[in-house]
């Protein structure tokens, strides 16, 4: 199968600045599916060995530039390899229709950053944790049921797109201007294919969360409009590998960018001690 040829901005457009004790990259891999995902890559600026690596995607409708690679740049100058990638049919990476979203696709990215982690020279394939927000904290935890390689999974201000999808969407706490915008988000732009997301009304994830072993860490702000995700999730997971952490005061999209509110001290810690 011939990949597909992706065209990757080199220079820096995140909504974040660039830190000076990280370096930078971008990389590409390719799901089972055939799509050629983009990611970028952060290391601690200079270091080299077996890193513990974590792959980091989120929220729903977001690309790399905006979030997922404020996450991943703030756990590698803290220590780990991390990519924050941009999920099929969205942003840089590959797949056609665009702005599409399937339970199965989007699940087996995770799964193919995995991949990628396993392989890379600079990674312990045995050290390799996995981190979501909003709806791909549902599409962690649905991951972290299937596939063992996934050794501690964080799940941040997390959506059930399943739930969101069938019972309806409530935004009441969200707003356009407590997100960084990007040109290529659809969540910042004119959203998803009108019928881009409706396999997650018969295709319920995180069907089997209470079978997951490995630790868990979910965050989610005291005032969030979507609490209720975290804490019914929460209460599905077995075992004592699980942590709920609520933030005081904290909205939804407060555990977006707002670096005072997301407490990347607590992520660091977990994953330190699970990998």
């Amino acid at each position: 199968m011939e990949c597909e040829k992706l065209e990757l901005t080199q220079e820096w457009d995140k909504v974040f600045p660039k830190r000076d004790d990280v370096d930078h990259e971008k990389v590409t891999f390719v799901n089972r599916y055939g799509i050629t995902l983009a990611a970028d890559l952060y290391k601690p600026k200079g270091e080299a060995g077996k890193f513990a690596a974590i792959a980091v995607s989120g929220p729903f409708g977001a690309v790399k530039e905006q979030v997922s690679g404020l996450y991943a740049q703030e756990l590698a100058a803290r220590g780990f390899l991390t990519i924050a990638f941009d999920p099929s049919f969205t942003g840089e990476s590959g797949g056609h229709p665009r702005f599409m979203s399937s339970p199965d696709i989007n699940t087996e990215d995770f799964q193919a950053a995995v991949d990628f982690l396993s392989c890379h020279d600079e990674v312990d394939p045995e050290r390799i944790g996995i981190l979501g927000v909003c709806g791909w904290g549902g599409m962690a935890l649905n991951a972290a049921s299937i596939d063992t390689r996934i050794k501690a999974t964080v799940t941040s201000t997390m959506y059930n797109m399943t739930r969101i999808n069938a019972k309806g969407y409530y935004d009441e706490a969200d707003n356009a201007d407590a997100r960084g915008y990007h040109p290529r988000s659809p969540g910042s732009n004119d959203g998803w294919n009108v019928i881009g997301c409706m396999s997650f009304i018969s295709q319920p994830i995180i069907a089997y969360s209470d079978e997951i072993r490995t630790p868990i860490l979910m965050i989610h702000g005291e005032n969030a409009h979507s609490r209720y995700f975290s804490e019914d999730e929460f209460a599905k997971l077995t075992g004592d590998n699980k942590e709920l952490v609520i933030i005081p005061g904290a909205v939804h999209t407060d555990l977006y960018y707002n670096v005072d509110v997301i407490p990347f001290d607590k992520i660091e810690e977990f994953y330190n001690k699970c990998l």
